[in-house]
């Protein structure tokens, strides 16, 4: 088990609001509630999420909308939480960069590092991607283009703010060789120490070209990027309320696409420092997923639709590919294809047909009524089975959520032979009444267990199968009590034979 002391902070980045969500700003997201889930199961926990709103590219979607920025933003807020809502996310807080919350405490760390001697005036003369919001050296442009989206650059020169990013490079490296685990997968970490090895540049923090954002005294907003990366102080009170900052910072898992790894392992540690703030335990940034080989995004024309997806599949299923398709970290791709063979396969063959099985089986032999085995449950499945709880929680909280999933499959995989070896149907034929009793009530106990272990990934269906076992209140998510042993499902439950959970998907109709 993880440590308990401290309570779990864990962020998603927050979504650039320059046009609607697309899957992969659900994936990022889903992964961050699987997490928070499964943290609450022993300890406080809390799960912030939200929109990056400032910039010029949200600037010139407004300008191009025919709307000023902040109407931009608020007609495009509510689908982002309907995004979340509509995949069963349950966050503790959805920071927007336009709140006044937000807004002071970002013009309050300006001020502190222009005291602190950590900002600077200079000129900023360079190569810019509007759509990445992002500076380039010419050595890194590819054919001239942006090297992350293919778009041109634009050349700007202009009287800029400078953080001295260059004076954080020492104990930026010192940081990374005393932590190796901090910046996740590897090859991002090698990725950042390269960049490291080669010497940082200061970093120009203003914009005087435009004026969607924090405004700085004396002309110009501050760069949408130190803007953005603030929130996940800002939102726990950092510089207002002590006591709430210290008990949540620093965060121990910050999720964050590959793409802005360098902002989030780099940029921001540098910036925390500066503030006299410690960086957080571990940066994970993780891989994408593809369609064709190519990155899955609105700026490349082959983003897809969430809200369509979780209507044709089911948001559950969806949450249970985008974690079981790949190890957690490297690319993936998509397909609609892939998707229902994992549903059929996964969800309605192995669970829900095991689900079926077993309800049909106690309503015909026992009226729907759990049975009480009366010592004669299977010790051998108790066994092997009583470690699952706790290697499944410390899989999901060390990100392997693939074999987290396999380790509660294998006791699926366990119920559906315990059925074909057992036999009820012969148990009952011979009126060997204890051992049916036994057979059926290892079948139920492990459905409950299962419903416990799967909350965290599938919220609704593992409801219903809770409900279907006819087990009263919601889902128990202390799982130190509800997992203790097995053989904690009440006997005389009246279990409830309902429609199948997961309705499989014919791949004919995919066309």
């Amino acid at each position: 088990m993880k440590p308990m002391e401290r309570p779990y902070y864990v962020t998603t980045p927050i979504y650039y609001i320059s046009g609607s969500p697309h899957i992969g700003h659900a994936y990022t997201t889903i992964v961050a509630d699987v997490l928070a889930r499964t943290a609450r199961t022993f300890r406080p926990t809390f799960f912030l999420t939200g929109t990056d709103e400032h910039g010029q590219k949200v600037a010139n979607a407004a300008a191009a909308a025919g709307k000023t920025p902040q109407e931009w933003c608020d007609e495009l807020v509510p689908r982002w939480k309907e995004l979340f809502a509509a995949y069963h996310v349950r966050y503790d807080d959805f920071i927007r960069t336009t709140e006044p919350r937000h807004v002071e405490k970002v013009r309050r760390v300006f001020e502190r590092l222009q005291m602190s001697g950590d900002v600077y005036l200079g000129k900023y003369e360079g190569w810019y991607c509007v759509n990445d919001e992002t500076f380039w050296l010419e050595s890194k442009l590819v054919d001239g283009r942006c090297p992350t989206c293919g778009r041109e650059v634009q050349w700007i020169s202009e009287d800029d703010w400078f953080f001295r990013l260059s004076a954080y490079r020492d104990r930026l490296r010192e940081h990374f060789l005393a932590h190796p685990q901090w910046v996740q997968p590897r090859s991002v970490y090698n990725e950042m120490m390269s960049i490291l090895n080669e010497g940082l540049d200061d970093l120009s923090i203003s914009r005087t070209s435009f004026d969607w954002g924090v405004p700085i005294d004396g002309g110009g907003v501050i760069y949408v990027w130190l803007d953005a990366l603030l929130n996940y102080i800002t939102a726990i009170g950092w510089s207002e309320d002590d006591a709430r900052f210290k008990t949540w910072w620093p965060a121990q898992t910050q999720l964050v696409g590959k793409e802005i790894a360098r902002f989030h392992t780099i940029i921001w540690p540098a910036i925390l420092w500066a503030l006299g703030e410690s960086a957080p335990d571990l940066v994970f940034a993780h891989g994408w997923i593809t369609v064709d080989g190519q990155k899955m995004g609105k700026s490349v024309g082959n983003a897809v639709d969430p809200f369509a997806l979780a209507q044709r599949f089911g948001a559950d299923s969806l949450r249970y590919f985008l974690l079981r398709e790949a190890p957690f970290g490297s690319d993936f791709s998509y397909s609609e294809e892939k998707i229902a063979q994992r549903h059929n396969s996964d969800l309605a063959n192995d669970l829900g047909n095991l689900l079926q099985r077993t309800l049909s089986m106690l309503q015909r032999y026992r009226d729907g009524i759990v049975p009480d085995p009366a010592g004669g449950s299977d010790a051998e499945l108790a066994r092997r089975f009583a470690p699952l709880p706790m290697v499944v929680r410390d899989r999901i909280l060390d990100l392997r959520f693939r074999e987290a999933l396999e380790g509660v499959w294998e006791l699926v995989t366990a119920l559906n032979r315990a059925i074909d070896e057992r036999k009820p149907w012969t148990l009952h034929k011979e009126g060997r009444t204890g051992e049916l009793n036994a057979v059926l009530y290892d079948l139920c106990e492990g459905l409950r267990w299962i419903a416990i272990l799967l909350h965290p990934f599938m919220p609704e269906r593992m409801s219903e199968m809770w409900q279907q076992l006819g087990i009263p209140g919601e889902i128990d998510e202390d799982w130190s009590s509800s997992l203790r042993a097995w053989g904690g499902l009440l006997p005389i439950g009246q279990t409830a034979l309902a429609a199948p959970l997961f309705p499989r998907v014919e791949l004919p109709t995919l066309a």
